[in-house]
């Protein structure tokens, strides 16, 4: 690899537009510094109601105390560049699903002031919003559906399809008056799996201003838990060719030291009914090799690098789209 890649790495602002890691974990935080990561989009609600979702705020209040060294937390573009200058990662907080409004949407209100800057619609399976992208039908956006996505906008929260079936994911970006993103999610036209995008998805979003987060979860490439960094960047590649060099970012899917009953508990009916089979993931989980955690994000960087990235290019790969996004979304 070039010492070329290193000092690209080292310069730009690194974003991960995914991060779903056992936040209980103190190595998580450690990886991240140690892999020169600017900022991550965390997961703080899955399956989670309003209650618990409050509960999960407060628990990231004692961590950006605890780990003030190495965290902080970034509701702007600005906060995600303080947290360069400083050495840290900053962490927006985010969901993967509008299971915590319940059926009352001024409740976004409330979480926006309490920093959530980042909304996936639906998780996998049917809410009031619309339908996953494992839902057996998808009708597309509810009427309650309609007013959310208008609410996202008007707060200036980025709209996340990566879950979201493909009706429900093409009415949402048709209606949005912001740009959207697929956080997580590659390309279906690659690798035939429901969780990847459909090739009009993919254009929609990205001619619509959105990023497409290149996925590097195992279950989702072509050489699953074998896959290694240069198969991660073969996705990368492949986005690339189809929306261009300003609309890929990255979107690990990041699950560093959670157990194995996280991952039953992802993949069960609406967060309660265990999968019906065991899912055969390795423990401890891993991701491509190479890049098995954060620690080894500075790999993705050298890889295109060796493929021939301009400086330019890797940087807005690694952190710039995604950053150029977040200003024009959140308004900053």
């Amino acid at each position: 690899m070039t010492q070329f890649g290193e000092n690209v790495h080292q310069d730009s602002v690194v974003i991960d537009a995914l991060n779903v890691s056992n936040w209980d974990s103190p190595a998580v935080y450690e990886s991240l510094k140690s892999g020169g990561v600017t900022g991550i989009n965390a997961t703080i609600a899955i399956w989670e109601g309003f209650a618990e979702t409050m509960d999960n705020i407060a628990g990231w209040m004692a961590r950006f105390r605890e780990y003030e060294d190495l965290i902080s937390q970034a509701t702007s573009a600005k906060d995600i560049l303080q947290a360069k200058e400083e050495g840290k990662t900053g962490v927006v907080i985010g969901w993967q699903n509008t299971s915590p409004i319940g059926n009352d949407l001024n409740r976004l209100e409330l979480f926006h002031a309490l920093g959530v800057r980042v909304v996936q619609i639906t998780y996998n399976e049917r809410n009031l919003v619309g339908n996953g992208c494992y839902e057996r039908n998808d009708n597309g956006l509810s009427n309650f559906g309609l007013d959310t996505v208008k609410e996202l906008n008007r707060l200036g929260i980025l709209i996340d399809l990566s879950h979201v079936g493909d009706q429900t994911s093409l009415e949402a970006a048709e209606l949005s008056e912001a740009p959207v993103a697929c956080t997580h999610a590659n390309a279906r036209s690659m690798f035939n799996h429901p969780r990847n995008k459909t090739d009009e998805l993919l254009k929609l979003v990205t001619e619509g201003g959105g990023v497409i987060g290149a996925n590097a979860y195992p279950p989702f490439l072509a050489n699953g838990f074998r896959s290694t960094v240069s198969d991660y960047v073969d996705v990368i590649d492949d986005l690339v060719e189809r929306v261009g060099i300003d609309h890929v970012g990255i979107g690990t899917d990041y699950c560093q030291d959670q157990p194995v009953s996280f991952f039953d508990w992802i993949f069960s009916q609406q967060g309660t009914k265990p999968p019906a089979s065991p899912l055969g993931y390795p423990d401890p989980f891993h991701h491509p090799i190479g890049m098995e955690t954060p620690d080894g994000f500075a790999n993705i960087t050298l890889e295109l690098s060796a493929r021939g990235y301009a400086d330019s290019d890797t940087s807005k790969i690694i952190g710039g789209n995604w950053m150029r996004l977040f200003r024009e979304v959140w308004g900053d």
